[in-house]
């Protein structure tokens, strides 16, 4: 079995950010050569997440409105109390989506439905510069 590890950069504004990591994930797996496997996609930062959606504004919307319903950033979060950096919600969104996103390789492509995209979701109060690492698996 071939691993071939690359990581690219997002730039991110404050708050919720969406981005649609789809083409960059999948320069990385042409790249890679493997053409059956797997492709694992990793955020580093505990404020942000990889998921997929149908990347289109209704739903990047009801997103951000889910989250806002599920974890108000107003609500008491003890973290702010270690830190006082007003981002203890961000943290708690992220952790509930979850850091990666496993994705099937089929014929040298990422194998995602026809709506599907992949996307990083930046929830922390400042913008960032994210990291994304992809750990590309397969024959």
């Amino acid at each position: 079995m071939k691993v071939v590890k690359e990581s690219f950069r997002v730039s991110t504004q404050a708050e919720l950010d969406i981005k649609n990591i789809t083409d960059q994930g999948q320069r990385v797996v042409a790249k890679s050569g493997i053409q059956e496997g797997m492709a694992l996609f990793f955020v580093s930062g505990s404020t942000a997440a990889i998921t997929n959606i149908e990347y289109e504004s209704g739903l990047i919307h009801d997103i951000s409105e889910a989250l806002d319903r599920l974890f108000p950033k107003e609500a008491y979060y003890k973290h702010h109390e270690r830190w006082h950096d007003g981002n203890g919600h961000s943290h708690i969104r992220a952790s509930f989506i979850g850091p990666s996103f496993t994705v099937p390789v089929s014929e040298g492509k990422l194998d995602l439905g026809t709506w599907q995209q992949i996307i990083l979701c930046d929830m922390d109060v400042k913008a960032r510069e994210r990291e994304v690492k992809v750990k590309v698996m397969g024959e």
